[in-house]
């Protein structure tokens, strides 16, 4: 397993952790699958009434899908696979809330679920990044999911600079991405003793409040989302000029503001 699950009866709070701190809890195949799978066996558990996603490990929350991930792609802009479209717990009709403990760095694909959590709790140490255009890549689907929970601007240079700029936590804070900074470290407690709240309150009322914020949400979302394959067919390089971009990287070169 790359997830691990730690369920509280008591408190009717479900602990579910990216699990991968080796490759900084980047999304493989068997990681998207189990947290589709994970989701949806959570619509069934009706002990647990609110959640928290979190990462394991102290440097990130989540760097998008793992690199040494073979995703097949059919010949054509009109057809394209996205195995991290079923990640989030929207995506698979979970109306339960889901806090986001974030800690270091949360980027590229780790918007996909960030995206779909219902707010976001963070430790000083967090940062946030999309790296797509640095390496010749469309950043559609992570745009476009994260339009709604950031201004304009701001969402346009975080996607636009690439791997030269990172948000610090304080700037997610003012922009309104982030609604709490904990002390270092606190990020999970924090996202917990707020799941525990929720999870005291009416489910039936907690979760009709959920679906009905997404709801303002996700005419927006379809209509966009069904542009994001041509564009990334349009504008992507080849995979082997984009690995090699990947590869000649610098680390360490990048501004936090």
């Amino acid at each position: 397993m790359s997830l691990d699950i730690a369920i509280d009866k008591d408190s009717g709070v479900a602990v579910v952790t990216l699990d991968r701190p080796d490759r900084l809890n980047a999304l493989d195949l068997r990681t998207a699958r189990e947290l589709g799978d994970a989701w949806r066996a959570f619509r069934f558990d009706d002990s647990v009434r609110a959640l928290v996603l979190t990462g394991a490990g102290a440097r990130a929350f989540c760097t998008g899908i793992d690199r040494d991930a073979v995703v097949p792609q059919p010949n054509s802009p009109y057809m394209q696979d996205d195995p991290l479209l079923g990640i989030g717990p929207k995506s698979n009709d979970l109306w339960k809330p889901v806090v986001a403990a974030v800690h270091g760095m949360a980027c590229g694909g780790a918007f996909y679920l960030l995206a779909e959590c219902d707010f976001l709790v963070a430790d000083p140490t967090a940062e946030f990044f999309d790296p797509h255009t640095s390496y010749g890549m469309v950043s559609a689907y992570e745009s476009m999911l994260m339009a709604t929970r950031m201004p304009a601007g701001e969402l346009a240079r975080m996607m636009l600079m690439g791997t030269a700029e990172r948000i610090s936590a304080r700037r997610a804070q003012e922009m309104g991405l982030v609604s709490e900074i904990t002390e270092d470290g606190g990020d999970v407690a924090a996202a917990v003793r707020c799941a525990a709240v929720l999870a005291g309150y009416p489910a039936a009322a907690v979760q009709g409040t959920v679906r009905a914020l997404w709801a303002a949400q996700e005419a927006a979302r379809a209509q966009v989302l069904g542009r994001a394959p041509q564009l990334i067919a349009l504008g992507n390089l080849s995979a082997g000029r984009q690995a090699e971009l990947f590869a000649a990287r610098r680390t360490g070169e990048y501004r936090v503001r």
